[in-house]
């Protein structure tokens, strides 16, 4: 199996290059979501409205949730490579294709780039309002771009390097585990008067999951930009100095590789449902952001994908030989 999950994952990966994710196609979170939001509201009905109630309510969505992720992909995968090893294999790769998210994140933030170069201010702030969750119907063409260059920044390792790595490790079952966390943080994990204890489980959960991924995109990223041309040096700078400038403990990770390797200035406060929330700037302001810089993230983006993939198939590979 370990040949296999080394197929499907370089497979899934230039599949995910070439199609990326198509509209008609229902995605697995979504089911995912959807078990979340089902498991809540029964849960919900049962633990008291206290700090305790929420807080045990979290935990139990949280061991569900990720007991489910990990548990039906594994045990349709350990039939299927039992009796139907290639159906196993189309299968486990037609996953890993589904659950990397290059191609859509560049896609998604290349509409953005279209309507700031063809458009109006206003179709543009519809494009990334589409893929960010700050308030943006007051946004310039600078607070535009910028919030576009942060989201993939951001989600070129939760959307890409991250399952990338836990697929390497554990097949499309891990992959589908760090997903389900991932999407229990996207949905639970606010601090609000709703989310603040029910959610807490689900946010630490996400920063643990993704402490070590965040990391090693982050230098992934800083050796993207010495590939692709971009400032490697001061992405370098950048990372050392801003990588914790961050209430998260991961999202600046890249995000400060980025800043630093198109030598703008990320981040800094933002209104998220019509309340400002200060937060540190990201990188120095050696010039100012220009729409532009959109697709030299995706540039960077691309790079760090294509090195970690490398990387995990250097390290499969390693392990098959050792075995």
């Amino acid at each position: 199996m370990l040949l296999y999950h080394t197929i499907a994952l370089a497979a899934g990966y230039l599949l995910d290059l070439l199609i990326g994710d198509p509209r008609w196609l229902y995605h697995p979170v979504c089911l995912i979501g959807n078990l979340i939001t089902l498991l809540e509201k029964g849960i919900r009905k049962i633990f008291p409205k206290t700090e305790k109630g929420e807080l045990f309510g979290g935990f139990l969505e949280v061991i569900l949730v990720c007991l489910i992720s990990l548990g039906v992909p594994c045990a349709v995968l350990s039939t299927l490579y039992r009796y139907m090893p290639l159906a196993g294999l189309v299968l486990e790769t037609f996953w890993c294709y589904q659950l990397l998210a290059t191609k859509s994140l560049k896609d998604e933030s290349m509409k953005v780039y279209d309507r700031l170069k063809n458009g109006t201010i206003e179709e543009a702030r519809y494009a990334v309002s589409m893929i960010v969750g700050r308030d943006t119907s007051e946004l310039t063409e600078e607070g535009v771009t910028k919030a576009a260059v942060e989201t993939v920044a951001e989600n070129s390792s939760d959307g890409v390097i991250a399952p990338m790595l836990y697929m390497a490790l554990g097949g499309a079952p891990l992959m589908f585990l760090y997903k389900g966390i991932n999407t229990m943080d996207s949905m639970l994990g606010y601090k609000n008067d709703r989310y603040l204890y029910f959610g807490r489980c689900a946010a630490k959960l996400d920063d643990l999951a993704n402490y070590i991924p965040a990391r090693i995109s982050g230098w992934l990223m800083v050796a993207a930009a010495f590939l692709t041309g971009m400032d490697g040096k001061n992405a370098v700078k950048i990372y050392k100095r801003d990588r914790r400038n961050h209430a998260s403990p991961n999202s600046a990770q890249t995000e400060a590789a980025v800043a630093g390797a198109l030598r703008v200035q990320l981040a800094g406060n933002a209104y998220y449902f019509g309340k400002l929330y200060e937060k540190p700037t990201i990188g120095d302001k050696l010039r100012e952001v220009e729409p532009e810089d959109i697709r030299r993230a995706n540039r960077l983006l691309y790079g760090a994908s294509v090195l970690s993939v490398l990387l995990c198939l250097g390290g499969r590979l390693l392990v098959q030989f050792l075995v």
